[in-house]
């Protein structure tokens, strides 16, 4: 599996798990397996990214 920052980046940013998923347009249930390191589609992480206000560019920052 592999790991990422995004529960790290969205806890600094005082975002709840429910706030995140509501804005990126993804279920709760799809967020906490992408936190605990499961796969996901580039799709999705541009969701996540741009809900964080982050760039595209940001995404190896977030996602390794």
């Amino acid at each position: 599996m592999s790991t990422n920052s995004l529960k790290e980046i969205r806890e600094s940013f005082m975002i709840s798990k429910t706030e995140l998923a509501r804005n990126s347009n993804i279920s709760s249930f799809t967020l906490t397996g992408i936190e605990q390191g499961k796969p996901c589609r580039m799709e999705t992480k541009r969701k996540i990214l741009l809900a964080l206000g982050l760039k595209i560019s940001d995404k190896n920052k977030v996602f390794h």
